[in-house]
């Protein structure tokens, strides 16, 4: 989904305000995790997320988990920064 995200959109998933709502285990990306990610990108514009320590061994593979999730969810990216993304839903 590439789609020209808005500048308060940007600005908003780079403010402390956003809680982080969803957590990735070890375990990865599980059906459940994408499952309720896509519940709250439904009620929500914005869903923070966070990768656990040990989730994934190195940085290009964490940035893989959270292009696939975006892509298995049909939302964008907009941030990401360490282990916490930030995922819009395009409304």
């Amino acid at each position: 989904m590439s789609k020209e995200i808005p500048r308060r959109i940007v600005n908003m998933s780079k403010g402390e305000a956003l809680e982080v709502s969803v957590r990735i285990g070890r375990v990865g990306a599980t059906e459940s995790v994408i499952s309720e990610l896509s519940d709250q990108l439904s009620r929500k514009n914005l869903v923070k997320v966070k990768a656990n320590k040990g989730t994934t061994s190195d940085r290009q593979q964490r940035n893989s988990l959270f292009r696939e999730i975006a892509e298995l969810t049909g939302s964008t990216l907009v941030f990401q920064r360490g282990n916490v993304a930030v995922f819009w839903s395009g409304k």
